[in-house]
């Protein structure tokens, strides 16, 4: 392949901040009905990640609940002001907000309030996202809102930062500050991106590519072009035709962009004659279209079309107008209740897989342990989801069959950027495509029926109702959305809730533990032992875990979020912008910063982030321990590096990261299962190391690498499992690998531990 530098470009308008909107005569009102955009979410639902907050100029607070009311305490010049509010039903005239914006202008302002909680953070920052109309028609004002940041179970700092209260459940809660990253809301939605975008676009890429950028003031970003395919004419044809992007390309893209951030650095614009892709490298940069930006700024755009036709209007692909609807109906299905009989579910799929190994262990016969996770991770989405036992850790069948075709073929698509099944009849002609057509016709059929059953059996009921029902004979989120009394839910809604839940929530997990098991097997034996250690001693006899053996099992997790740094699913994170944007400077050279088009499609690559050595310490070693070390780098300008006293939940997210580790994204459409997949993978593999030794049948490197949406092994993992029982010796591994670096013995520099 030849290769050409010139320049990329972008006009630019001020970053703006995260929103929807509906129809207003005016656009202070619109603005000023944004108060109760937090209140559908902020429910009484236990989350479990720290958030940013509001970059407001007042310190006021203010607690709203959707269970209670809220009782604000502020003293200002010696002054008491008491006034009970309930949020849903009492509307605030005039006089009141007068009050309140005179009173809340004050420093001292604090809040007592009860009964609300909230789960992920995020979904704070999601619940700005809910209608103007719930705003307007409770008369609450933006200005006011703006300032907000307390919800129950949050106290006030002295030094004006606010922390959760204790809890039995500390594990889920974030017990440093609580933030959020939102700003004021555009004032107008965006328009999707037209023809007329899409052509500009294509003309000043074709321009810049021949050396007019400079002529035309386009930022200077470094541009790759791909300018000669070396293959066949027939491949490149089909490669074309099937939008292939890694045939085009040379090969797995994520290794491609990989190999191009080497050479170009924290931004380049990679093209494909005059389509381009902006590709993103930085954590700054990716924090800004993440978090810092609407995603009606920054759409899924490329990926959305793609997957459309599988997932509907599901979470993923749904347009941020369909989507904060579907967020605010999906969230209080993952309740702490829930999650808690979530792990009883873990723990009997984990006992098929414990008695499958237990059979072929004995037959010394090797087994893929990826197509086992694959396996119970399928069944464990299927009961939890839409109650429906697939079985296929214990049998094959048509129908997991077909969701395995589906799987497949939605991952391909998500690596096309030609849409070939829109083509005409391609679902009668093209053999791939027929085949997904009966394969999507006989899962559509199963979950009619699934529906249908649920809509019939209805029992409606509030959140809150729901959270504390005992529903042990179905716990499904499916039956969870529909007895959600208030939510105008129709099959077609619940269709493509539910196969979004079940295509993304089964191969990510899978892919996990498929690469924490082969990085585990091949490392210093130290390191598998003390993994091992920590398990059989957490678990003294038990056969499973429960919920505050998951907490204790910190090495473990460590063990996991570290495969997912190594092997991050999805390698890719697909945006595209709908507004002209200006990216701050980050790591790059480009002290002024790079501008965006409208129009433009964005690969942020978490691979590339993941193992960046601007980033991490020797970020190609699997290296559990690196998560108990603090990391900062300061050239890469805006970057606040990596904290472990800033983790909170289950793992180290991208708030303690800022960006350099993504593993479900971020910001608002960061994927709300997290803190499932993490339980799932966590006691799905503490069953299997309680057990288990694992050699490899070959060579690790005989494994292989591909991806789709997930990254895969070529070959499968292929191990024989291995019967084993006792607690290893482990003679301090864990520690000395801190003590190497010269660090305390807990990974903090030995400076602050004197002190």
């Amino acid at each position: 392949m030849k290769f050409a530098r010139t320049s990329m470009e972008a006009l630019s308008l001020s970053p703006s901040s995260s929103s929807s909107a509906a129809n207003s005569k005016s656009k202070k009102n619109m603005s000023r009905t944004m108060a109760l955009c937090m209140l559908p979410l902020l429910l009484n639902i236990n989350w479990v990640q720290e958030a940013e907050g509001f970059q407001a100029t007042n310190t006021g607070s203010y607690l709203t609940s959707r269970r209670a009311t809220a009782t604000v305490e502020a003293n200002k010049k010696s002054r008491s002001y008491h006034r009970p509010l309930n949020v849903l039903s009492d509307k605030i005239d005039e006089a009141t907000k007068e009050e309140l914006e005179k009173t809340f202008n004050g420093p001292s302002a604090t809040i007592i309030g009860d009964g609300a909680e909230i789960l992920d953070p995020s979904t704070y920052e999601a619940a700005l996202l809910n209608s103007w109309d719930e705003g307007r028609q409770n008369g609450f004002d933006w200005e006011i809102e703006k300032m907000r940041r307390t919800v129950s179970g949050l106290q006030q700092n002295a030094d004006g930062s606010w922390a959760r209260r204790p809890s039995i459940f500390d594990f889920l809660v974030s017990k440093s500050e609580f933030s959020t990253a939102t700003a004021r809301p555009l004032d107008e939605p965006p328009k999707p991106v037209e023809i007329t975008d899409v052509m500009y676009l294509f003309l000043t890429n074709t321009l810049r590519q021949v050396g007019f950028g400079d002529a035309l003031g386009l930022a200077k970003v470094p541009d790759v072009v791909i300018q000669k395919y070396e293959g066949s004419f027939f491949s490149f044809i089909k490669g074309a035709l099937g939008g292939d992007l890694q045939t085009l390309a040379g090969g797995p893209l994520f290794l491609l962009l990989a190999k191009y951030y080497q050479e170009y650095g924290p931004i380049f614009n990679l093209s494909f004659g005059p389509k381009s892709f902006l590709v993103i490298n930085d954590p700054v940069m990716a924090r800004h279209i993440l978090r810092e930006s609407s995603p009606e700024q920054y759409c899924k755009g490329m990926l959305a079309e793609i997957l459309e036709p599988i997932m509907g209007e599901g979470l993923i692909p749904a347009d941020p107008k369909t989507w904060k609807v579907r967020r605010r109906a999906i969230v209080p299905g993952f309740h702490r209740r829930w999650l808690n009989r979530m792990i009883v579910l873990f723990g009997d799929c984990g006992d098929r897989l414990i008695d499958d190994l237990a059979v072929r262990s004995k037959k010394k016969t090797a087994v893929d342990m990826e197509e086992r996770f694959c396996s119970v991770t399928l069944d464990i989405i299927g009961k939890s989801v839409f109650n429906y036992d697939f079985g296929s850790t214990t049998k094959e069948s048509p129908v997991v069959k077909a969701v395995y075709r589906v799987l497949r073929e939605a991952e391909h698509r998500s690596s096309s950027f030609i849409p070939y099944w829109n083509l005409p009849y391609a679902d009668k002609w093209m053999g791939g495509q027929v085949e997904f057509r009966r394969d999507m016709t006989m899962l559509d059929d199963i979950l009619a029926n699934l529906i249908n059953r649920a809509v019939e059996t209805r029992k409606e009921a509030t959140v809150e109702e729901l959270e504390e029902r005992d529903n042990a004979s179905d716990p499904s989120l499916l039956r969870f959305l529909a007895d959600m009394r208030g939510e105008d839910l129709t099959s077609k809604v619940l269709r493509d809730d539910l196969m979004t839940m079940l295509i993304a929530g089964h191969e990510t997990t899978a892919a996990m533990l498929t690469w924490t098991l082969f990085e585990l097997s091949q490392a210093d034996p130290g390191m598998m032992k003390e993994i091992q250690a920590e398990v059989r001693t957490v678990l003294d006899g038990k056969d499973r875990p429960d919920y505050d053996d998951i907490v204790a099992m910190k090495k473990l997790r460590y063990s996991l979020i570290e495969a997912l740094r190594l092997y991050p699913e999805p390698p890719i994170l697909i945006r595209r912008a709908r507004t002209a944007d200006s990216l701050p400077p980050g790591g790059s050279s480009l002290r002024d910063g790079v501008k965006v088009l409208r129009g433009t499609d964005i690969f942020i690559s978490t691979w590339n982030l993941h193992r960046s050595p601007e980033l991490w310490d020797n970020p190609e070693k699997f290296d559990p321990t690196r998560w108990e070390r603090p990391f900062k780098n300061p050239s890469v300008t805006g970057w606040n590096g990596y904290n472990p006293e800033k983790v909170t939940g289950l793992y180290p997210n991208e708030i303690a990261t800022d960006c350099a580790f993504l593993p479900f994204g971020g910001g608002q459409r960061k994927c709300v299962g997290d803190q499932f997949a993490m339980m799932e993978a966590t006691v799905t593999m503490s069953m299997l190391l309680n057990k288990y030794d694992f050699d490899f049948s070959g060579k690790p490197e005989d494994v292989g690498m591909k991806t789709g949406a997930t990254i895969h092994t070529v070959n499968g993992l292929n191990m024989y499992p291995r019967e084993s029982s006792g607690v290893p010796e482990t003679n301090g591994w864990w520690e000395l690998q801190h003590l190497k670096k010269g660090m305390s013995a807990t990974g903090m520099p030995i400076s602050s531990t004197i002190e």
